[in-house]
């Protein structure tokens, strides 16, 4: 270990290399250190000893059904009042067209998460759900997010649970992780006061994974939050998934941050933010999260937030994940992202062979698809 170059992480270090559990204080302390290249030694190492150098992706597709939302969340550039000539909003019919309009051969995985609609009735989502199951029976539909799912709670007088449990008989086959932002009340009341509460958001997922559903987590970061408040964002994570894998044997497949876009919200105008996250920042936030959380399987580099540069460099920061081919991003994008809108699977499957590692093709479960070889003579 000759190679550390802080202190204090020599100590961490040798747990990591254990593969023991770090506590809150050394997590904090990953986050504050400026020996950067300790940290990406131990966060890749820690991947490997997951993966090796496998990162996956998966073909997919993204669809937002409607941007209308009556929440305000100050940090979305996104959502739109049903007045607003970019209001958008498709009828189940036309969410089945808008998938075919899109649909790819090999596309598996089907993303959907869009506003908290004021006049959409309970049945719309289950039948929503069914009648793209029926169209695509080989898609896999992954689709609302705990915040929804509470929305849907309201206007259905259901519990959260039954919500979850009709979703799953119409086709719902895995839920993703948005909604989350941050956990810190602080920071929630002043980004997210009228979206679902931490321990609400918690509660969801678990309720999904005593289903059997498989879901993700994501963090906001980027905007008010400290430091700390970041790592307890993660230590609440890690704590349900020790429930969650105690208890129904599975539960989040990938941690995935999401860098705060600074264009077009009220959040960035009021803080006369317009500079965007840094590439340092945000390799630090995943490393810290592939070494605090390791009982997750996977993190995930979003590239639509981060841009494929980055994430391909990020390779080597610990993510084993980057996501999806997605076809068509609008949330992001809304808020200043400047990554395209889509990538192939080809330019995916070079993005990871240039870095050095193996990508495989995966599916909303993470079966592997197919393995594609490593390139070993330089990137052009």
């Amino acid at each position: 270990m000759k190679w550390i170059s802080d202190p204090a992480l020599v100590g961490i270090a040798q747990k990591v290399e254990a593969g023991e559990r770090l506590s809150f204080e050394e997590g904090l302390a990953l986050f504050q250190t400026r020996d950067l290249n300790t940290l990406m030694r131990l966060a890749d190492g820690r991947k490997r000893a997951l993966h090796g150098d496998k990162v996956y992706f998966v073909h997919s597709m993204r669809l937002e059904f409607t941007n209308i939302c009556y929440v305000g969340c100050t940090f979305c550039a996104f959502a739109a009042r049903k007045t607003e000539e970019r209001a958008w909003d498709y009828d189940p019919e036309q969410v089945v067209a808008q998938v075919g309009r899109r649909y790819l051969p090999g596309i598996t995985e089907l993303h959907m998460s869009s506003g908290h609609h004021p006049n959409h009735k309970w049945p719309y989502y289950p039948d929503m759900v069914q009648r793209l199951r029926e169209a695509y029976p080989d898609l896999q539909v992954k689709a609302f997010t705990a915040a929804e799912i509470e929305h849907l709670s309201k206007i259905s007088k259901k519990p959260t649970l039954e919500v979850l449990r009709d979703l799953q008989a119409a086709g719902l086959s895995a839920m993703p992780g948005g909604g989350a932002e941050i956990f810190a009340d602080r920071v929630r009341k002043q980004v997210a006061k009228n979206k679902v509460k931490a321990e609400k958001w918690l509660q969801i997922h678990s309720e999904a994974h005593s289903l059997g559903m498989r879901t993700n987590a994501t963090m906001l970061y980027g905007h008010i939050e400290t430091l700390e408040e970041r790592l307890d964002h993660m230590h609440r994570l890690r704590e349900l998934q020790d429930d969650s894998l105690a208890r129904y044997g599975g539960g989040f497949h990938a941690f995935i941050p999401l860098a705060f876009q600074p264009l077009g919200n009220t959040l960035a105008q009021n803080l006369g933010k317009t500079d965007f996250t840094t590439g340092l920042d945000d390799l630090r936030n995943l490393a810290v999260a592939r070494i605090y959380l390791d009982n997750f399987p996977h993190i995930k580099g979003y590239w639509v937030m981060i841009g494929s540069e980055l994430t391909q460099v990020s390779l080597d920061w610990g993510v084993s994940d980057i996501d999806g081919t997605i076809q068509e991003e609008h949330i992001a994008h809304a808020a200043g992202a400047t990554s395209p809108m889509a990538l192939s699977q080809a330019g995916m499957i070079r993005m990871i062979q240039h870095a050095g590692r193996v990508p495989v093709l995966r599916d909303a479960y993470y079966n592997e698809l197919d393995t594609f070889p490593r390139v070993t003579e330089a990137a052009d």
